[in-house]
């Protein structure tokens, strides 16, 4: 198969060739490969495509895996009690 056939977030539709193409534009970590290319903001937040663009990353990049930086979480911005969840209004 060719790169443009391969598809590695299925979520946004990107194929290796754009991950491929964004790395030698100089998107080197999985960071800026979201930001550039939506790369796993879809609904499964990267489930299967941030591992596999990790994968890709330290090929192209020649690098170990443990040396590729994996993207940054962020949580919720206002905390949310869990008991506000077992009030029901009438």
């Amino acid at each position: 198969m060719k790169d443009e056939e391969i598809i590695i977030c299925r979520c946004e539709d990107i194929t290796l060739k754009e991950i491929k193409d964004a790395i030698h534009k100089g998107y080197k970590d999985i960071e800026s490969l979201r930001k550039y290319l939506q790369l796993g903001t879809g609904p499964c937040q990267g489930k299967t495509c941030i591992p596999l663009t990790e994968k890709i990353l330290a090929q192209e990049l020649k690098k170990r895996i443990d040396e590729i930086a994996m993207p940054t979480t962020r949580p919720p911005e206002t905390p949310v009690p869990f008991g506000i969840f077992n009030k029901v209004k009438e």
